[in-house]
């Protein structure tokens, strides 16, 4: 048996949490030989409900599962982590402005950035799922100085999957303006691969209703359930940190939000924006050379400036934070 690794989620009291922590704990996110020390985080007022949390952990009687170490403290959770998963964030109230969401959201992640920095092992990873996710994680990552800021991405796996055909693209937000491209995706069609646009022959579907469909899924299932994805969100976090843990499939390629630094796709620096990417080595590195068409041009931009003006609004807050 390996060391054991320190793996830390945080929003533990909350629904995605409830479908996460038993597939990280089974081994089948690091693989069934790797024993886990699992810390989980939440704020103090659901710390009894945390504690239910824990005791149906030991009920599932993981034998992988080394330690469960239940806390409110940043000190405590943050240390010597090896993962850490941002899933707690402030939720969209109803008639609150992005911008007010955006306020309350960099305070947590600028503290949870700042404890990472000063208590967490340098070569951790830092996957951040709460919303607004893809500016959250640029500021955990502003946050942590002394972290490589690759060493940060945020989950647009969900999207991805939703829109599963191998080598599908999001590209940018994690947002309504986030774009699914189809354009480098192949199906099985008749036992030979082929382009989704040329099995299809229905370009307007894929250029129309499949991209607001994707788009728009989470609303989708909000308005049916009464709550948000939690079960495939849990299913999306757990591919993301596997292949960031084992890498990618040779010929696969996946999506997630990283740092836009040095991309060949006309993206603005200094952005965390979903990109096709190849993960060896817990090392990701961009998809080079895909031709982008003016459809994609366009959409790209779009989220782009998006992630631009959410960036700035979000810095404006961290000064002052």
């Amino acid at each position: 048996m390996s060391e054991p690794i320190r793996v830390l989620v945080t929003g533990a009291a909350g629904q995605i949490a409830y479908s996460l922590l038993y597939s990280i704990g089974n081994g089948s996110v690091f693989g069934k030989d790797q024993p886990i020390i699992l810390v989980l985080l939440d704020i103090t007022p659901m710390m009894g409900v945390l504690d239910g949390v824990l005791m149906e952990l030991q009920d599932c009687a993981l034998p992988l599962l080394k330690d469960v170490i239940a806390t409110d403290k940043e000190d405590v959770a943050f240390k010597d982590l090896d993962v850490a998963i941002l899933v707690g964030s402030m939720p969209r109230r109803e008639g609150m402005e992005r911008k007010d969401l955006l306020k309350a959201n960099v305070k947590i992640f600028k503290s949870q950035g700042a404890a990472l920095d000063k208590y967490a092992k340098k070569s951790v990873k830092v996957i951040v799922v709460g919303n607004p996710a893809n500016t959250n994680c640029l500021t955990a990552s502003k946050s942590a100085p002394s972290i490589p800021k690759e060493n940060f991405s945020c989950l647009t796996r969900l999207d991805h999957n939703r829109a599963k055909a191998q080598n599908v693209i999001i590209w940018g937000n994690h947002s309504s303006t986030q774009y699914p491209d189809v354009n480098h995706a192949k199906v099985k069609l008749q036992g030979k691969e082929v382009g989704v646009y040329e099995a299809l022959k229905d370009d307007s579907w894929l250029k129309g209703e499949f991209v607001t469909t994707v788009q728009q899924r989470g609303a989708a299932v909000i308005k049916a359930r009464k709550l948000s994805s939690a079960m495939s969100a849990a299913k999306a976090i757990c591919d993301h940190v596997r292949d960031i843990w084992f890498g990618t499939p040779e010929g696969e390629f996946v999506s997630m939000g990283v740092i836009s630094d040095g991309n060949s796709y006309g993206v603005p620096d200094d952005l965390l924006y979903s990109f096709p990417v190849v993960i060896k080595n817990k090392t990701w590195k961009f998809v080079e050379g895909l031709p982008i068409n003016d459809f994609s041009r366009e959409k790209m931009d779009l989220t782009a400036k998006e992630l631009t003006e959410e960036k700035e609004s979000a810095f404006e807050f961290l000064s002052s934070a």
